[in-house]
């Protein structure tokens, strides 16, 4: 298109979030539902925090691993849900132009620092299993900081160069993103720059994002499996896989939800389906992961009950 045209349109200011349906008899419930949703995650990420810092038996890397991916949640959910929940009380859909590229980076920063640090628990995991002599040596402090830090700084780094790709695309109409929160594949939709290189970008980009963490994920619990499958005693099986078992949870969860939303077509009958899948891994995600440690946490219940519904199984 030739700058002439560019001048004679008018670029977009804000976006129309269609949000989850506009059916009217569903607003109430769907907030109420993502307020119910809300509210536990937070409680019960923020417990888990509170509970890992003020106990000194639970200065482990497990832990350490664990309260990261705990502020990761909260951090997620809040990129989101507040935003979805005043849209359902104000009816107001309207998001900025910055609005949408900063929940975007947002979102793109915990997301991509999520799969990272999955993968560094399943490492954590992996050398308890198949190296527990080297344990000690092997996951030291220095080692958990760094894996830590490598997480949050390669999120920060991968979502700054996809929002900072997508944020230099003319939008000129149609407003409307089919989608209850500011998402790559909708976004792109509605530019009407051409999106060939910036697709292309986005692929090499999300190689790194959701691919090598994921094939790491997964060469961890290859090694994991394999080697807990040679234990001659199904005691020793079972108290080896206990200890994998929440995270190896919390990746098929993360993972599952996130791989079907992906690898769905962007055609109009299948929308509806990668919004619920979408749903599923922004929203739900956060609020299973309290739920899943608690259900398999036996070294705390002699605890107080409140904490000992909030933390995860210990070596």
């Amino acid at each position: 298109m030739e700058r002439g045209e560019w001048d004679n349109q008018t670029l977009l200011m804000e976006f129309l979030l269609l949000g989850l349906g506009d059916a009217r008899e569903l607003q109430t419930p769907l907030f109420l539902l993502c307020l119910t949703v809300y509210t536990v995650t937070m409680v019960g990420n923020i417990l888990i925090i509170v509970l890992v810092v003020t106990d000194p038996h639970l200065h482990t890397p497990t832990y350490f691993f664990l309260v990261n991916l705990s502020s990761l949640e909260t951090c997620y959910s809040s990129t989101i849900l507040p935003r979805l929940l005043a849209s359902f009380l104000t009816g107001d859909r309207t998001i900025s132009m910055q609005g949408c590229m900063a929940q975007f980076f947002f979102f793109g920063t915990f997301a991509t620092s999520e799969c990272y640090l999955l993968a560094a628990m399943s490492y954590d995991r992996y050398v308890a299993i198949c190296q527990p002599l080297l344990y000690a040596s092997c996951m030291n402090w220095k080692v958990c900081l760094q894996l830590v830090a490598g997480s949050w700084v390669v999120g920060l780094l991968i979502s700054t160069g996809i929002t900072s790709f997508i944020s230099r695309q003319r939008f000129c109409g149609p407003s409307a993103i089919d989608h209850f929160f500011c998402e790559e594949a909708p976004l792109l939709e509605l530019s009407c720059s051409d999106t060939g290189m910036i697709r292309i970008l986005i692929i090499i980009l999300s190689f790194l994002d959701v691919v090598f963490p994921f094939l790491f994920t997964l060469a961890s619990y290859v090694c994991i499996i394999a080697a807990i499958l040679r234990i001659p005693s199904s005691l020793g099986k079972h108290k080896a896989f206990s200890t994998c078992s929440s995270h190896l949870t919390m990746v098929i969860v993360f993972y599952g939800t996130l791989i079907i939303v992906y690898m769905l077509p962007r055609t109009a009958a299948l929308r509806q389906l990668s919004k619920m899948f979408s749903f599923f891994y922004t929203v739900l995600t956060p609020l299973i992961n309290p739920l899943i440690y608690s259900m398999r946490n036996r070294e705390v219940k002699g605890r107080q009950l409140l904490t000992c519904l909030l933390v995860p199984p210990l070596l």
